[in-house]
């Protein structure tokens, strides 16, 4: 799911939405020994992390995705699923979420190859998380 304040503040969900995270809990996930955080560089310059969560030994789950709003809609999303994806030559199968009233990133996702598992979560009225899932 692409994070973003833009998208914390459109919703105003602050009790699920990894953007209201504290320092703490991102340390703690940091700490994970199935998790890998990426930065997403540009010409030395960080536009962006990716966080994986190894949940098998052939699934992995993109957990949060983040690029600042000035990079967005430029491809560097296609670009860095493609490369995690390609550090995970083990998995088989791979899972993330979004949000369904976001049509951009559910564009994004099922461009990658990405296909709706036809699980949904309502979080509030106007939000609901999509499920998707790649083999």
């Amino acid at each position: 799911m692409e994070v973003s304040i833009d998208l914390l503040e459109k919703y105003k969900d602050y009790e699920t939405n990894p953007g209201s995270e504290s320092v703490d809990v991102i340390a703690k996930k940091m700490k994970d020994k199935y998790t890998d955080f990426y930065f997403i560089v540009l010409e030395d310059k960080k536009i962006g992390v990716i966080r994986v969560v190894r949940l098998s030994n052939q699934e992995c789950r993109i957990a949060n995705m983040f690029i600042l709003p000035e990079y967005q809609g430029c491809g560097y999303a296609k670009r860095i699923l493609k490369q995690v994806e390609l550090l995970y030559p083990w998995a088989k199968i791979w899972g993330l979420d979004t949000i369904k009233q976001e049509k951009k990133l559910c564009y994004l996702y099922e461009s990658m190859g990405y296909k709706f598992t036809g699980q949904e979560k309502k979080i509030k009225d106007g939000m609901t998380i999509v499920f998707y899932q790649k083999k």
